[in-house]
């Protein structure tokens, strides 16, 4: 039997983390279902940033770094959100972006690889994986003398041989919603002496993550996303406690010396995670993301990670079933993955191409453009011609996004596909940011 919008307010009467939606600064009149891109803005977020400008900078001035605790954030916040990907206090720090997280931990995995192993030659990794995380790879292969080999994800664990140093791989895939099995595919890897480092900037705070239980070697990832820390908000890094001491990492600023106060002249790195931070820390966006992990904190009576899974989870399947009984005809198709096991928190429908209204794309982004018109925010990704279709993306951050939010979402998609208001010119114009 087909859905109703009445099941939908059941399900939204009966949510348990229902009231964690208060805690955000939601526009009327707007569905956000763009959170795998930029969360929505904790009601604490205001108060706090004018708090960090006006006493703790305006009249703490440099004080701050001690009164405040502004030397602290980096770690503090790292601690805080450190269980909800499976790791201990001290492991993890909120520092830099993903971009340079990233090549931290690479150019670390290719140091232990070229002393531990140095006829390893090949740094395997997804095709279709987010394009910085492949610019770093390839600037760390350049480096080191490696090989970057993109696969499909059907290819990866054939590919998984001894002449292999690292396998990075992102948990779940930013342009279909696809989620690797992780602690398969790294102990498949460790089985042939490879190491694993994860990106988890589509993971972090939307489905579980155990890194210590997948033993994985290294991880980065951003707290803009389902973390809600702001735009441009700090990333995280995290290193296996049986790693982290091996090399320094390249980017040997002071922050990460081990007494950085002491202004030696000679660099000396600072034990466990703290030698992977670098320079100055941005005390403003460190205190402004505190308020989107603070929401976690308080997710945690109402079941965690458990909690806003089976939420998620539903809330997918929601959208897909919608969108299969309302939007039939229309040349969409699912790139996202039915088995819960393998799906993250997003659906993306593809599109084929010659759809659009010059019978030559695929008039995804024309529909995108319009349904943002009604105030359901998603957005779109770019197809390859071949394989790789273009994407309608929408993300559900199970703190806020309710089950309401859903059917009217697709009540609009419908409305858009039917009427053909997405052949309008002004939805066919690309903006810089897609």
């Amino acid at each position: 039997m087909p859905l109703t919008l009445q099941d939908c307010r059941t399900l939204d009467a009966n949510d348990v983390l229902r009231p964690l939606r208060a805690r955000f600064a939601l526009p009327e009149g707007v569905i956000y279902l763009d959170g795998n891109s930029l969360g929505a803005q904790p009601k604490a977020a205001a108060a706090c940033a004018a708090r960090v400008v006006e006493q703790e900078w305006g009249q703490g001035l440099i004080r701050s770094w001690n009164s405040a605790g502004w030397i602290d954030l980096p770690r503090r916040l790292g601690d805080q959100f450190a269980p909800w990907v499976g790791v201990g206090p001290g492991e993890l720090v909120f520092t830099d972006t993903t971009s340079i997280n990233l090549y931290k931990v690479l150019t670390a995995a290719a140091r232990i690889a070229q002393e531990d192993a140095p006829e390893r030659k090949k740094l395997i990794s997804e095709r279709s994986n987010f394009p910085t995380d492949l610019y770093i790879a390839q600037s760390v292969c350049q480096e080191y003398g490696l090989e970057l080999v993109l696969l499909e994800p059907e290819e990866i664990a054939a590919a998984l041989q001894p002449d292999v140093a690292i396998c990075m791989l992102t948990h779940v895939n930013y342009r279909t919603g696809a989620m690797h099995a992780m602690q398969e595919v790294t102990a498949a890897a460790h089985a042939q002496g490879i190491l694993c480092i994860w990106d988890l900037c589509h993971s972090a705070g939307a489905v579980p993550v155990d890194l210590h239980g997948a033993n994985a070697d290294f991880a980065v990832g951003c707290s803009y996303k389902y973390l809600n820390g702001g735009p441009g908000a700090p990333a995280f890094v995290w290193a296996h406690p049986r790693l982290i001491n091996r090399f320094w990492q390249p980017l040997s600023g002071w922050f990460g010396h081990a007494a950085p106060f002491q202004f030696t002249p000679d660099y000396q790195p600072a034990a466990g995670i703290d030698r992977y931070l670098c320079g100055t820390q941005s005390a403003l966006s460190l205190s402004v993301l505190q308020c989107g992990l603070d929401v976690f904190t308080e997710a945690e009576p109402y079941g965690g990670m458990a909690a806003l899974r089976r939420k998620s989870l539903a809330l997918t399947d929601l959208f897909m079933q919608l969108v299969q009984e309302r939007c039939q005809g229309h040349g969409l198709g699912f790139a996202t993955p039915g088995d819960h096991a393998l799906r993250g928190s997003q659906v993306c429908l593809t599109r084929s191409e010659g759809l659009g209204v010059d019978g030559k794309d695929s008039g995804a982004y024309a529909i995108v453009q319009a349904l943002i018109a009604r105030g359901v925010i998603g957005d779109f990704r770019k197809g390859d011609g071949g394989k790789h279709l273009d994407i309608l993306r929408f993300g559900f951050t199970p703190l806020y996004v309710g089950f309401e939010d859903v059917w009217h979402a697709v009540e609009h998609l419908h409305q858009v596909l039917e009427s053909g208001e997405w052949r309008q010119p002004q939805f066919n114009q690309v903006h810089a940011v897609t």
